[in-house]
């Protein structure tokens, strides 16, 4: 009896052991017996019963795949080579995990073949600079048809990116092309305005200088005037009557600074003033 109940412990070790299952915290498990869906396998220690019982673990992380380049023909019958790439996850509760198993075979290989099919019908109907221009309204085309044809495969579409939608090389050529002309003709234009800006400046310089010489001339109008009013004041005041003798003394005055000889007639009234405004005193002989 001994050896046998050796065997047999031998043999419950060894049934334990093959049992043993361990799920790592990034997955979780489904386990079948005998074909038939049995129970849902939490991370950490499971026990399953050899070769009746059989356990299949699914990677709930966020996974990336590659839609892969492809030539789709825009609405304006080019040939643009379009790639993408989507962002996705199983959902960790046990209905999401059951569903990414037994509703859909291959998720991964079905997100790739949804991506590129939808990505053929979205660019389908846009040309292709509309494409290049509208990349934000295509990656939300994209996810929002993912999430919707996914929706009971227990999976979340994270996010769609376009990679790259490279238009034929003759095409880009000449889309370079237009781009150059485009940035010269900015140039040239940022060239004029400021050419006029510094021309506007120089204006408003001689502007400022010719209201400067007219203020001056202006200005010096004005003490003229004022010279010549305060003059008139004074001769009528001091000579009164007198004006045929200012103008005789007006006269000598010239005279006298050009150096020139005048004969004044003795005893006159202009000598009389000469010798007051002089402080000479006549002589009498």
């Amino acid at each position: 009896m001994e050896p046998l109940v050796f065997v047999a412990l031998i043999a419950i070790l060894v049934i334990f052991f093959l049992g043993i299952r361990i799920v790592r915290p990034t997955e979780r498990g489904l386990i079948e017996r005998l074909g038939k869906y049995k129970s849902f396998a939490e991370p950490g220690f499971n026990w399953i019963i050899p070769i009746i019982d059989r356990m299949y673990k699914v990677n709930t992380t966020e996974q990336m795949v590659d839609a892969e380049p492809q030539e789709i023909i825009t609405n304006d019958n080019l040939n643009a080579r379009v790639d993408a790439v989507v962002y996705f996850r199983v959902f960790p509760d046990e209905k999401s995990v059951v569903n990414s198993q037994y509703n859909v075979n291959n998720y991964t290989l079905q997100v790739v073949n949804l991506a590129r099919t939808t990505l053929r019908n979205i660019i389908g109907t846009l040309t292709l600079k509309s494409a290049n221009s509208e990349r934000g309204k295509i990656n939300s085309e994209l996810h929002r048809t993912l999430a919707e044809e996914t929706a009971n495969w227990g999976i979340q579409i994270v996010r769609t990116e376009l990679k790259e939608i490279d238009p034929p090389k003759d095409v880009q050529e000449t889309m370079n092309k237009v781009v150059k002309a485009e940035n010269e003709k900015i140039a040239a234009v940022d060239y004029a305005t400021a050419a006029e800006t510094v021309a506007d400046g120089v204006k408003r310089a001689k502007i400022k200088e010719a209201e400067g010489v007219k203020q001056s001339k202006i200005l010096e109008a004005e003490g003229a005037a004022e010279a010549i009013r305060l003059v008139n004041e004074a001769a009528d005041k001091y000579f009164v009557g007198n004006a045929q003798l200012l103008k005789k003394l007006e006269t000598t005055e010239s005279a006298l600074k050009s150096n020139s000889k005048v004969v004044v007639p003795s005893g006159t009234e202009l000598v009389n003033m000469i010798g007051d405004m002089a402080g000479i005193v006549p002589m009498h002989k």
